[in-house]
């Protein structure tokens, strides 16, 4: 199991997990169940555990850190990035409330149907705070931090950052296979789990086709800003894209990508600029995709995600995944705080959440990063045009000057 992908050990898990669970159904031997529901229980409550510190150290240094660079392309960059990921996000919503409820029609993921595989035992693990003040305190800090010069405490959140991204790495990541195999044999042991599964199957069929009718829609507009053809821009990337698609990581696309970029006639210093800043600041892919999967899932709850619901997830989901580690389920983790205290989902809502994110997680990078390009496009154009309105303003100016020179000498 060590040697294959993230995707395939959690399709393998959700396989296995809903054989041992149709299994147990059929014969009522329910302990094999009850055994990974124990396990599953511990996961949560750590997992619960560990989400305020997972916001506090992706959060507190994206923002420090973006803060101590300074000047237009940066302010640009970082305000292009982010409406693109709250148009796309904006885009899903609309999307999905139009054609979800039409394909969703039943609530499948009902606790209390079928047999019951419940815990032998549970640890209580509460957080050491709660969601939003892990989001407070962080905005508080970046920001804070961001103003001060050489700060030893950034070092400290960097430090930190590091020690939340070796946890990802080294427990959360490694376990969820097993995670999703205890929730998918609890799920299936009501006999319903067929119907989920197929319920997510429509929700792939929206996402996947969006996240590229929206890296055609950012070319457009970057092809009619900047006058460049659109299918040449399309064709130079495709190299990024699929290396994002085998790498499932923005971070490490980045060599990729920038050769693309600057194929594409970018300036060097400016595709040295934006293409690793939007690696952490640009998630339009992983937006389309947790915005529709959740809602997805609040269907098949019987809940009705609504625009005032839906709206404030999207724009705190843009600021939340910043700077989440280059490693497959980065994304999808940094997010779960707030599935959990905005949407209000539990232990099966996000273990699904994570396996749905998982998924497609190849797809949503490849998104993210040829998005990058477009945007870089976009920057060296307008980066193009005011260093010339500055040069044109220095020329009209110089001959003024030497005017007043020749005035004062005289």
């Amino acid at each position: 199991m060590k040697n294959l992908t993230l995707l395939k050990r959690i399709f393998i898990a959700l396989i296995l997990g809903v054989i041992l669970g149709i299994t147990c159904s059929k014969t009522g031997i329910l302990f094999p169940v009850k055994i990974f529901a124990t396990f599953s229980g511990l996961f949560g409550n750590f997992l619960s555990f560990v989400i305020p510190f997972i916001i506090i150290g992706f959060i507190v240094p994206g923002i420090a850190n973006l803060g101590k660079s300074s000047g237009k392309t940066l302010l640009l960059t970082t305000t292009f990035a982010y409406v693109s990921t709250i148009i796309s996000g904006t885009i899903a919503y609309l999307l999905g409330v139009s054609i979800l409820p039409k394909l969703i029609t039943k609530a499948t993921l009902s606790k209390g149907s079928g047999l019951a595989a419940d815990p032998y035992f549970t640890i209580n693990i509460p957080p050491m705070f709660d969601i939003m003040s892990a989001l407070v305190f962080a905005f508080v800090m970046g920001i804070a931090l961001s103003k001060m010069k050489n700060s030893s405490l950034l070092n400290g959140f960097n430090e930190f950052s590091k020690i939340i991204t070796m946890v990802i790495e080294k427990v959360l990541i490694p376990l969820v296979p097993v995670y999703i195999f205890s929730i998918f044999a609890k799920l299936s042991l009501s006999g319903e789990i067929f119907t989920t599964l197929k319920s997510f199957a429509f929700v792939y069929a929206i996402i996947i086709p969006l996240q590229l009718l929206y890296i055609l829609a950012q070319y457009s507009l970057a092809g009619g800003i900047s006058g460049k053809n659109l299918f040449k821009m399309l064709k130079n990337q495709l190299p990024s894209y699929f290396t994002a698609l085998g790498t499932q990581s923005s971070a490490a696309t980045i060599p990729v990508n920038l050769k693309c970029v600057k194929e594409n006639g970018v300036s060097e210093d400016i595709a040295d600029f934006v293409v690793p800043l939007c690696a952490t600041i640009h998630l339009a892919g992983d937006t389309i995709t947790l915005v529709l999967a959740s809602m997805g899932v609040m269907y098949l709850n019987n809940k009705v995600p609504t625009f005032t619901t839906m709206m404030p997830f999207i724009f705190m989901l843009g600021v939340t995944m910043v700077a989440a580690p280059g490693v497959p389920g980065g994304g999808v983790m940094a997010a779960l705080g707030l599935l959990q205290s905005m949407l209000g989902f539990g232990d099966i809502e996000k273990s699904i959440m994570i396996a749905l994110h998982a998924a497609q997680d190849s797809f949503g990078t490849a998104t993210n990063v040829t998005g990058d390009g477009a945007i870089a496009v976009i920057m060296d154009y307008i980066i193009r045009k005011l260093a010339a309105r500055e040069i044109k303003k220095e020329t009209v100016a110089k001959p003024d000057l030497e005017l007043q020179k020749a005035v004062v000498n005289k």
